[in-house]
């Protein structure tokens, strides 16, 4: 066989999951892809070793050796992935990578460059005497946001509401 078959058939498979890299938008097609990626590598790998081994028959078959390596890399490397993967998709919501972008953390820390959080101590921030929509925020019709008890006041109003 021509070296040039499984270079070709490479180099398609290559090209595929160098789409599915860059297109792709769901991190586990993107793993997919790089999975892909090695694949093509692996059968380079492996056509160049048999070609090689031709020319001269006294080879190690160092090609294959690192095919196999590759494989067990691959491997951790998809097993690491899906975790972290399930992880975020746990925490998040999505696995869409765009919307996993938007959630990241600015340079100056979580609280944002300036180290104000906009938090109910903030006079500027949400709720603050700036604010059109008043303390409460837009469903408290009164502005009294501060006469419940947390959470538990939240829960029984509604089950009084509701009775």
């Amino acid at each position: 066989m021509h070296l040039a078959y499984p270079a070709v058939l490479s180099a398609l498979l290559f090209c595929t999951g160098l789409y599915g890299v860059l297109a792709r938008r769901n991190a586990i097609l993107v793993l997919m892809s790089v999975e892909l990626m090695l694949n093509a590598v692996n059968l380079n790998l492996v056509a160049f070793d048999v070609w090689l081994d031709r020319a001269a028959r006294d080879t190690l078959h160092s090609g294959q050796a690192l095919t196999l390596f590759i494989i067990a890399v691959a491997a951790a490397e998809i097993g690491i992935g899906l975790a972290i993967v399930l992880a975020v998709h746990r925490n998040r919501g999505t696995s869409d990578i765009d919307r996993l972008r938007d959630t990241a953390e600015t340079p100056g820390g979580p609280d944002g460059p300036d180290g104000e959080d906009g938090g109910p101590d903030d006079p500027e921030g949400p709720g603050g005497p700036d604010d059109p929509e008043g303390p409460g925020g837009p469903d408290d019709p009164d502005g009294d946001a501060h006469d419940s008890d947390g959470p538990a006041a939240t829960a029984a109003q509604k089950a009084e509401a509701t009775a």
